[in-house]
């Protein structure tokens, strides 16, 4: 209602230039243009504006919305729904608009509101359109599947009528970028929801089909590459259970998949361990040995081993690792110990609680502990029937298919950590690191040595120096043959269930002297200083490239307090970025007009150089704004500011200043039919 008689003009100039999307008819058009000059007749008429004025006046505060409408004739109903459209109304488009279709309780085809041929396709194209404007606010709000319901509905809408394909392909290519976030959100809900929840895992193998697996090179349309694919599935894992994850990625491995079988096992571990079940780590322990020749994953392989009682076979394969980090922290762990049992058993059981159980749902606040596993009598009694210590599993090929990409660790000499990784395409290592890292400040825990080892059978094996050179079974018994029980010679229970406890009793002794050497490592590290360098590449960071475009602020319009809040709004959003950590100055062309722009441009790459910057915390009320009497492109708006600037320097203290209650003259000037700031006082 402040708007002056130039500020009206200039309105119905830009509203009318600027035009609505080419699929729309030429009645269409000419009939938001009608509207368009009613309006600008009506206001332009003193008389009029002023019934128009008292009207709005009284009833602002009815909750009447039959308060505040506008009669429109029926010819004129596309051009209505149109300007509703423009405004935002979507929910009011689709009510409106919704009664007209085909599948509506109202007609068109008596030709009242115009061709109903033409009239019907208006509407269905600004029904759509509103969907897709209504999927796009609702998935910046991050209600994810509520956008995927507005997208879906014009979608279904323009195929049942079958028009306007090149929209439906707009609505289509946003339902593909926007299943990331709808697969975790659906997942991330509560195990009660098993049917949104399944329908995310539904959503998650499609991805994963039209991408060829998770190290596929196919396209599902999201914009995903494959780096950010893999990390979007290291995002996810952690709203899976360790029984959703074995399901998927044993799946997901046969395709095959080197990154799925690595995950596969990680799941079969997790579970195996948690729920006392051996036989599933004997399954991880054979997929890993599909990878073994060609990617180094004998800790693993080592830690299967111990799990399953197998501790020469666990000792052995160790050997073979060539991570120099954790060895050294095993060797270390296990010194005056005949062999390196004691700091395997520490390395593993803060493995599987610090790296392991974290990534999945159910287990993440699990604690794990060996000798709870190995008290149980079960467990016992399945290690107890498995074949000799040093079984080999039958390999198997994978191929070049799923090897195309992999992951490759750098563990480099200077102490970093296999946590630290980079992208290639040559193997597996560094994905497996980034889900499994195992820093230097991971103590050891020395662990007591078994007192004697057992065979499949529950009899001491032969020293090493007694077995075949290659750790193989003699050439009289096949290596996948249990030898015969003999009554009389078979150790009785009592003496079996004894050794376990050796065994349980060896177990709790190192963890207790292992969290004492815990507290003394983290004594002597320094905690502010990091123990290694930071990450080139971590996968298990959150989302990446998943968020819609941003799209720029509008500042077009007439001008008005509202506008003039979000210009300056925008500005010091735009100084933010500019003057913040990142001095990121590409904001301040969308909002600054010369000589502002050039100035903090200038600023901004100064503070780069300086290795400085500013962090901003801003209140700010725009009071009036008065549009230039002989200039309609120019303006002043007043406001109150109050702005908290935090200074930060290299080795200076961070240092903090304030201003208060600011006011604030802003001159704004429209350029290419966007306003800008041009100076402030």
């Amino acid at each position: 209602m402040q708007a002056t008689a130039d500020q009206l003009k200039q309105a119905h100039r830009d509203r009318t230039l600027q035009l609505p999307r080419r699929e729309y008819s030429e009645a269409a058009i000419a009939t938001r243009r009608s509207l368009l000059d009613q309006a600008y007749a009506v206001l332009s008429d003193p008389e009029q504006r002023k019934q128009v004025d008292e009207t709005l006046l009284s009833t602002q505060y009815e909750s009447d919305s039959d308060a505040i409408t506008i009669e429109i004739d029926d010819q004129q109903l596309i051009g209505g729904l149109l300007i509703l459209q423009e405004l935002g109304e979507y929910e009011l488009v689709l009510k409106i608009g919704r009664p007209y279709l085909s599948s509506g309780t109202a007609t068109i085809k008596d030709g009242r509101f115009g061709d109903p041929r033409i009239v019907l396709s208006d509407i269905v194209l600004t029904i759509a359109l509103a969907c897709l404007e209504l999927g796009r606010e609702q998935w910046q709000q991050g209600q994810y599947e509520s956008a995927a319901e507005a997208l879906e509905t014009g979608q279904e809408l323009l195929l049942r009528e079958g028009l306007f394909a090149g929209v439906r392909g707009e609505i289509q290519s946003d339902l593909y970028k926007l299943r990331p976030y709808r697969i975790l959100e659906l997942l991330a809900l509560p195990e009660s929801e098993a049917n949104d929840r399944q329908h995310g895992l539904r959503l998650l193998k499609d991805m994963l089909r039209e991408r060829g697996g998770i190290d596929g090179t196919g396209n599902d349309q999201s914009g995903l590459s494959i780096d950010d694919f893999l990390r979007f599935i290291q995002q996810l894992r952690g709203y899976l259970s360790a029984e959703e994850q074995q399901a998927l990625f044993e799946e997901e491995s046969r395709r095959p998949s080197a990154v799925a079988t690595y995950l596969a096992v990680y799941s079969l571990l997790a579970r195996g361990f948690a729920e006392h079940q051996p036989a599933l780590i004997r399954r991880a322990k054979g997929m890993l040995s599909r990878l073994g020749s060609r990617q180094d994953v004998h800790l693993e392989q080592s830690v299967c081993a111990l799990l399953l009682g197998q501790t020469e076979e666990a000792s052995r394969v160790l050997e073979l690792s060539q991570e120099y980090e954790p060895l050294a922290f095993i060797r270390e762990n296990s010194q005056g110990a005949p062999d390196l049992l004691p700091g395997l058993c520490l390395y593993s059981e803060r493995w599987l609680q610090d790296e392991v159980f974290p990534h999945f749902r159910d287990l993440a606040k699990r604690e794990a502990l060996l000798k709870e596993y190995f008290a149980d009598e079960q467990v016992q009694a399945y290690l107890e029937e498995l074949p000799a210590d040093g079984e080999v599993v039958a390999d198997w090929s994978l191929g070049e298919r799923g090897l195309h990409r992999e992951l490759i660790s750098s563990v480099s000499r200077n102490g970093r950590s296999r946590s630290q990784t980079f992208v290639t395409e040559e193997n597996l290592g560094g994905y497996r690191s980034a889900t499994a890292t195992l820093t230097a400040e991971t103590a050891p825990l020395p662990a007591a040595e078994r007192s004697a080892k057992l065979g499949s059978n529950g009899a001491r094996t032969k020293p090493r120096s007694e077995r075949p050179r290659n750790g193989r079974p003699r050439p009289t018994q096949s290596r996948y043959q249990a030898p015969d029980h003999d009554e009389s010679t078979a150790p009785p229970r009592e003496s079996r269930r004894s050794r376990w406890l050796l065994l349980l009793l060896g177990v709790a002794m190192a963890m207790g002297l292992g969290f004492l050497m815990i507290r003394a490592l983290r004594a002597i590290l320094s905690p502010g200083t990091p123990a290694v360098d930071p990450l080139l590449v971590q996968l298990d960071q959150p989302i990446v490239n998943l968020k819609p475009a941003e799209q720029p602020v509008s500042l077009t319009g007439e001008m008005n307090v509202a506008l003039a809040q979000t210009a300056i709004e925008t500005w010091l959003n735009a100084k933010k970025a500019a003057m913040g950590s990142n001095h990121d100055p590409s904001k301040l062309t969308q909002v600054l007009a010369e000589p502002k722009l050039a100035e903090w441009q200038r600023a901004s790459d100064e503070a780069k150089r300086e290795n400085q910057h500013i962090e901003y915390d801003h209140a700010v009320k725009v009071d009036t704004v008065e549009v230039s009497p002989t200039d309609p492109t120019q303006a002043i708006a007043k406001a109150t500011v109050t702005e908290v600037r935090k200074y930060f320097s290299p080795g200076q203290p961070a240092e903090t200043q304030t201003d208060r209650d600011m006011t604030v003259s802003y001159t704004l000037v429209r350029q290419d039919n966007q306003w800008r700031i041009k100076t402030w006082q």
